[in-house]
Parts: C-alpha cells; structure tokens; sequence
C-alpha cells in the first residue's frame, strides 16, 4: 500500500517523529493536534472553547495542503483533557462543521498542558 506522508506550512511543529498527515487509500489521516500557535509552539488560551477552535484551524491548514475541507471530513477522534468541558466544545467544533457532521469518537484523556486534542480522517476526492 502506497502512501505518502507530508508538512503543512503554517500549522505548529510536530513534536516528534511524525508527519502532520498521511495520504493513503483514498483517505487523508491527520496526526493529532493540540491548540499551539504556529508562530510560537505555545498553545493558546485556558478555554476549552478557544482551544478547540485553534486546533481545528490547524487542522485546516493540514487538509489545504490537499485541497480539503471540513466538509471532506469523514471521521474525528477527540480527546479531551476533562468531559465535563463537553458543552463548550462540542458548541465550538460546530462552528467548523455542516450536515451531513463528520462520525466522531469523544473521549477524556490525560493531555500534557493542554485541554482537546484532536485528528481527522478525510476522503479524497475521487478519480
């Protein structure tokens, strides 16, 4: 199986050995992302909210490298650094999506300083 592993100028550094996305069978695997700013490594805000909006705009910058957008999104698997913070989430992460919504998976994890994580799988357009 082919695939093809690639950066995208403008979203945060990986933080190890790993690519920020991966195209593979007709699909586009996104590594997972925390809310950092690109221009510095640092991650934004102590709000869930803003959180989630930062790691979804480098989500996007991934998926340009491809042409994508949200609306390619098929899949998403969120972590959150505590479930009780659901509510203002899922009100942000709406913001960045439209019916028919991508399937996801929510589910609370210990994160390193930070509040959601999250990774995407989005379909290639198709030949």
């Amino acid at each position: 199986m082919p695939k093809t592993g690639f950066h995208a100028e403008g979203a945060p550094s990986p933080a190890g050995p790993y690519s920020h996305g991966v195209v593979a069978n007709g699909f586009l695997y996104t590594a997972g992302f925390g809310p950092q700013d690109a221009a510095n490594g640092n991650a934004i805000s102590d709000d869930v909210a803003e959180q989630t909006r930062q790691v979804l705009r480098n989500i996007q910058k991934v998926l340009a490298v491809h042409g994508l957008t949200m609306d390619d999104v098929v899949k998403s698997t969120v972590h959150l650094q505590d479930l009780a913070d659901f509510e203002e989430f899922n009100r942000a992460y709406e913001e960045f999506f439209t019916a028919p919504y991508p399937v996801r998976t929510t589910v609370g994890s210990q994160l390193a300083s930070i509040l959601v994580e999250i990774d995407v799988v989005a379909a290639l357009p198709q030949a």
